[in-house]
């Protein structure tokens, strides 16, 4: 296809509008008629001015690139499409000259302190530039804005001010005192943090005003983008009172970072890691000490609960070792001989050879430390290595880690249907624009809005479908006109002129769109011919868990006094759980718990990234976490838990098929090492009691893989 073509057919591939239209065709035209800028070399000053030259014909206004490699920007009013503009660069650079990576250029982020006076300012840039604060991460970084500064002083402060928002202006925090109340404008401020009294109104309205410019010129949706911190001293709330006067321009919401309970005591934020972790005194700094009820440290340090249990090795030495064994576990596991996991399950770490490797490699990182001048006598490194490993084997489940590859072509699309429209019956709307006073309350109208206007009236469908991930227009530009014809039958049945038509299609687009887009899920194909089973790693160590908790950690056999705030609670207490701390979102969680832990070797509720299995919906493959994993005498278990009118729904039962799957695969590697099999059980509600067995719910829920 020619270079012309190529632009036609994103031009139309795109819907684009005529402005956008014009600048992909000068676009086009300047990659093609100066082939340097193609040139990945090409970038000393004296070819960057060759190149300019060369488009100076085109692009007369062209004065700089402003970058040291070739730089065009096109500038479109708003309104007008300037994403899907780039969309359409990115298209036609792909389809004409192969380019596969491509970045996007936005002002860094910075913050604005406010200080109470020059010396105040002077104190502030000094220990935030100080090798003390954040390691000296800040140093170089800080302005200091006030009128203290003079003659070169002063030049360097505003040229560096005025250069704030360039990408490549090192500046992250802007100090000032009272100079930057008006007139400074900028995009890229996120944050302010006032430390001086600012009761006054006008103050007030003026210091967050430096803020409230929009990065990209108008609301994103996302909200991190869009909000601007206010992060204050213990005045602030009369901040937020005379922000929120009825009327003041400015809309405030305070943020409460440590929330309270309705009980009046604080949630607590709690980081958990393994059991075994806990016995080998090996856990981080700000997480959980040990196992059993009380038990536990907040993210703040401070403890949560009182009791803890006893460790294995009693000296800061032997927990040392012990921690650079855990991690030379942890990496040894990752390795592969001969396409084959190094280790094979966790009791293969139990082998002389392996053992003697760990210890080898724990010995080779336990080096003295430089100024030890007493010598101590000899650590017992492989007999830490070996209790470490008993422990490890002990307080935990190997689950491989399992990925299915096609080994030949994948076919995958959308199967053509008839579109459900029973629900669609939108009405022409009013576009009368209303303006109104915010201290007057009064409205006046300004006359009638209008959308950009569509020549075929299928587009104003399809261009909201096409900016759906999954949605390819060059695979399904067909199904996607046919599906969007669909629809604009439908409304050409009740409405009763071109002008309601256009008026349906252009506010209401992107609500069809996503109509569509969901039924489209439903008739997803993929067609996978041949594929193989790679088991990547023989087990993989447990992740640690995070929760945020209400109270004292509560025994398991405790209900807690309103079911329906069960996921306030934390649990403990636990003889066979491979974590000391776990977490129910409802009872019917916490009452198969006191089952596992009756009838079962181990067992624990897996976190995210565990199991590492997907389940397809529709064109998408979200993560399927399970409610528990169990060890018996006899297998391996993943059980879920459902409500038994959910036991027939479409997620449920493609999550139980991946699930199924995944057990079958691992089975046949687990048994190949001499392991136990793997079974998924799907347990309706209602088949949940504690006078349940494991092996009982096997017998009557296993899901067998299809």
């Amino acid at each position: 296809m020619s270079l012309e073509n190529i632009v036609r057919s994103v031009s139309g591939r795109l819907s684009l509008r005529e402005p956008q239209a014009e600048s992909l065709r000068r676009l086009h035209w300047a990659v093609d008629q100066v082939p340097a800028l193609r040139d990945a070399k090409a970038r000393s000053p004296e070819e960057l001015k060759a190149m300019q030259d060369a488009l100076a014909g085109q692009f007369p206004t062209l004065a700089d690139f402003e970058r040291d490699f070739p730089s065009l920007c096109f500038a479109l009013a708003t309104g007008v499409g300037k994403t899907r503009l780039m969309g359409a660069f990115i298209s036609y650079l792909h389809a004409a000259y192969g380019y596969k990576h491509f970045f996007v250029l936005a002002p860094k982020p910075f913050m604005l302190v406010i200080a109470r006076d020059t010396t105040h300012a002077a104190q502030l840039m000094a220990t935030i530039e100080s090798s003390d604060f954040f390691a000296g991460r800040y140093k170089g970084k800080v302005i200091q804005v006030d009128s203290s500064r003079s003659g070169a002083e002063e030049e360097e402060m505003i040229r560096r001010l005025l250069a704030v928002e360039s990408y490549d202006e090192p500046t992250e925090i802007v100090i000032h005192v009272n100079m930057l109340k008006e007139g400074w404008d900028v995009t890229n401020l996120y944050t302010i943090v006032p430390l001086r009294a600012a009761n006054a109104r006008t103050l007030i309205e003026q210091s967050i005003g430096r803020g409230l410019r929009l990065p990209y010129g108008r609301k994103t949706g996302v909200d991190v983008v869009d909000r601007l911190n206010i992060i204050a001293h213990d005045k602030f709330q009369e901040v937020i009172d005379e922000a929120g006067r009825g009327d003041s321009p400015i809309r405030m919401q305070a943020l409460v970072l440590t929330p309270e309970s309705g009980s009046d005591s604080r949630l607590k934020s709690i980081l958990v890691q393994p059991t075994a972790n806990a016995i080998l005194g090996t856990v981080t700094a700000g997480t959980l000490q040990g196992s059993g009820a009380n038990l536990g440290h907040t993210a703040g340090g401070a403890q949560y609960g009182t009791s803890a249990p006893t460790t294995v090795f009693k000296t800061d030495e032997q927990r040392q070792i012990a921690q650079v064994a855990m991690d030379v576990i942890a990496e040894i596991s990752r390795e592969r001989q001969d396409g084959q996991p190094l280790v094979a399950s966790t009791r293969a770490l139990t082998q002389a050879s392996i053992r003697q490797q760990i210890t080898q490699r724990v010995q080779e990182r336990m080096l003295p430390k430089q100024g030890d001048l007493l010598v101590t006598e000899a650590l017992p490194v492989a007999d830490i290595v070996q209790q470490t490993v008993a422990v490890l084997v002990e307080h935990t489940i190997d689950i491989p880690r399992i990925l299915v590859k096609p080994k030949g072509p994948v076919k995958s699309g959308y199967k053509a249907f008839k579109l459900d429209l029973s629900k669609m019956n939108f009405q022409p709307q009013d576009m009368a624009l209303v303006g109104q006073g915010l201290k007057t309350g009064k409205q006046v109208l300004y006359g009638q809005s209008s959308t950009v206007l569509e020549s075929q009236l299928e587009n104003y469908i399809v261009r909201e479908l096409i900016n759906y991930d999954d949605v390819s227009y060059d695979e399904h530009a067909e199904l996607i006109y046919e599906l969007a014809g669909q629809a604009v039958a439908h409304f050409k049945t009740y409405l009763k002129s071109d002008d309601e038509l256009h008026n349906i299609l252009g506010n209401y687009g992107k609500t069809i769109a996503e109509n569509i887009h969901l039924q489209m899920a439903l008739h997803y194909y993929e067609d996978i011919s041949e594929s193989e089973v790679v088991v990547s790693q023989g087990f993989t160590p447990l992740k640690h868990c995070a929760f945020t908790a209400e109270g004292d950690i509560l025994p398991l056999h405790q209900a807690p006094d309103e079911k329906g705030k069960i996921a306030q609670y934390v649990y403990g207490g636990f003889s066979k759980c491979a974590y000391p701390l776990q977490k129910f979102h409802s009872d019917t969680e916490r009452v198969p718990t006191c089952v596992l832990e009756r009838d079962t070797l181990r067992w624990f509720r897996p976190v995210a990234g565990q199991f590492n299995i997907y389940y397809r919906s529709g064109a998408n493959q979200p993560e399927y976490v399970p409610d528990f994993v169990a060890a018996t005498a006899d297998h391996n278990l993943i059980i879920e838990t459902k409500a038994a009118k959910d036991m027939v729904a479409s997620d449920v039962k493609a999550k139980a098929d991946a699930a199924a799957t995944w057990c079958r695969n691992a089975s046949d590697y687990s048994q190949a090492q001499g392991g136990k099999p793997w079974k998924y059980l799907l347990v309706p509600h209602d088949a949940v009691a504690h006078n349940a067995t494991v092996s009982a719910l096997t017998g009557r829920f296993v899901v067998a893989s299809s």
